[in-house]
């Protein structure tokens, strides 16, 4: 039998079966992440020719799978957030990113140094990249489609994290590239990192997103109706924002991450009732599946095929403890002093899913630089984003089921 075309076959079943996860996701009440993680390890358990999916040995093309789902899932999440822009509004999610991550980067750095007696820069880069909250995997606890109305706290607060995180993580992994070129060969890497990996390219990021999202907001809407030559309804126009938006940012060095969840806020927020924002949001969401069940596949036969062979028993503890304990308790801090209620502060602390972005990030920091510990890292990491699809993805929908029969007159509190 020709591998090829088993390889072939498996690839479109496996998309095919996309097309009904949605519905049965809703009924089971189970995540479709963790039933494509057990067909990935299944398949690789019984087929010995597929093709190794080894981050550690094919790091670019996991660097590059990982950054394309993750920005055509950063579009997505974008486009789909019905709450309007302001600092009121949005102050949840900027507490998330900003006190939580802190916390979350704070804590697991010390307990790199301090536990598994790490090198400074190799628990910084831990930290940096379990920093960040995955919306590739995150779609179970997010809002719904474009004008849905959807104002639940939860589902939004969760959305906007996980949309803006993906890129306020990247100057903690430069931190840890620094650092660690600084112990290789010295250099003023330090000076460097402020003003340009911080300062410089998160704010190239918000500008690139904001003015490309403007400009191709006023190509589909303004335009079109001014001009019959630029009609469409096409809904692979958002694939088409989303490279170009992640390219020219990153051409110029700004965080593409940020850019390309920016430009998709712009673009929702112009005509917002519009029902092209529908087509839009629909053509890359049905991308974004495709891509996450090659991918689950790809991360399912890794467990299988020894990416945690490295892992031992206090780096399983760690990463319990980190799901646990590090992320609920920094999420609860971050949410110190906000309107939301103990029920809704304990369910956005959990619910703090790992996923692709760490893969990305890793694969990002290692084809950067030299790091020590790296077949530990990758081990914990993957043993991390294995108990996060696991855990959140079976009782994510059983939590938001019961939080809407606890608290259903909540859910318009954003829009007051």
């Amino acid at each position: 039998m020709d591998h090829y075309l088993v390889i072939v076959t498996i690839i479109g079943v496996g998309i095919l079966g996309m097309a009904w996860m949605p519905a049965l996701t809703a009924k089971t009440r189970i995540s479709y992440s963790v039933i494509y993680l057990l067909l990935g390890m299944l398949l690789y358990s019984i087929f010995d020719f597929l093709p190794a999916p080894n981050p550690r040995e094919y790091r670019g093309l996991t660097l590059h799978l990982t950054e394309l789902v993750v920005i055509v899932s950063l579009m997505c999440t974008g486009l789909k957030i019905d709450q309007k822009f302001s600092f009121r509004t949005w102050s949840i999610p900027f507490r998330l990113v900003t006190v939580t991550m802190l916390l979350c980067i704070a804590a697991v750095t010390a307990i790199g140094i301090f536990y598994f007696h790490m090198p400074l820069a190799t628990a910084l880069l831990l930290a940096a990249v379990l920093a960040p909250t995955d919306p590739v995997l995150a779609t179970d606890v997010q809002v719904g489609d474009p004008n849905e109305e959807d104002r639940d706290n939860v589902k939004f607060s969760l959305t906007a994290e996980a949309g803006f995180n993906d890129g306020m993580a990247f100057p903690f992994v430069w931190l840890a590239i620094a650092i660690a070129m600084v112990s290789v060969s010295g250099g003023p890497y330090m000076i460097t990192w402020i003003w340009k990996h911080v300062v410089y390219q998160i704010l190239a990021g918000l500008l690139s997103g904001f003015l490309l999202g403007k400009l191709l907001a006023y190509v589909l809407f303004t335009l079109s109706k001014k001009y019959e030559t630029f009609v469409t309804q096409d809904g692979f126009v958002s694939i088409a924002a989303t490279l170009i938006v992640y390219g020219v940012t990153e051409m110029v060095h700004g965080y593409g991450f940020v850019a390309v969840f920016i430009a998709a806020l712009t673009l929702r927020a112009y005509e917002r009732g519009d029902r092209y924002h529908n087509r839009l949001h629909a053509f890359s969401d049905q991308i974004e599946r495709i891509l996450v069940a090659i991918m689950l596949i790809l991360f399912g036969g890794s467990l299988v095929r020894g990416i945690m062979n490295s892992l031992t028993w206090p780096m399983a503890a760690f990463g319990i403890v980190f799901i646990f304990v590090v992320r609920p308790l920094a999420g609860l801090a971050g949410l110190i002093g906000t309107r939301l209620k103990i029920q809704e502060k304990l369910v956005i602390s959990f619910f703090g899913i790992r996923g692709m972005g760490s893969l990305y990030y890793l694969a990002f920091a290692f084809s950067t630089t030299f790091f020590k510990n790296q077949d530990q890292l990758w081990s914990v990491v993957a043993f991390i984003i294995l108990v996060s699809i696991g855990i959140h993805g079976l009782t994510a929908g059983f939590t938001f089921r019961k939080l809407e029969e606890v608290l259903p007159e909540d859910r318009e509190i954003l829009a007051k």
